[in-house]
């Protein structure tokens, strides 16, 4: 795939970005060069690799799913500025 100037001031225009002109034709070719070194990527034979989340081996901790923290409402809602029935209060807002 191949990036022309047209394409990147679309790009550029999707992405709210301001681009001058004459930016255009370099930003072209870092984009080029970019979708080339993915294409190389996209070469990799990684039918035997398996996912990992980290460049480094380990085992993350297990915890027990359980709730450990809770039974503050009262205390957190005497923070707010407003409250009614256990919950936050905000104002109404119509436009």
């Amino acid at each position: 795939m191949s990036v022309d100037k047209k394409t990147v001031a679309k790009i550029a225009d999707l992405a709210r970005i301001a681009v001058k002109e004459d930016e255009l034709a370099p930003m072209a070719g870092e984009l080029n060069n970019i979708l080339d070194w993915i294409a190389q990527l996209s070469e990799v034979n990684t039918d035997d690799v398996a996912p990992m989340t980290s460049v480094v081996e380990v085992d993350l901790p297990w915890r027990d799913d359980k709730v450990t923290d809770g039974g503050y409402r009262d205390d957190i809602l005497a923070n707010a500025p407003a409250a009614r029935h256990g919950f936050f209060t905000v104002p109404k807002v119509i436009e």
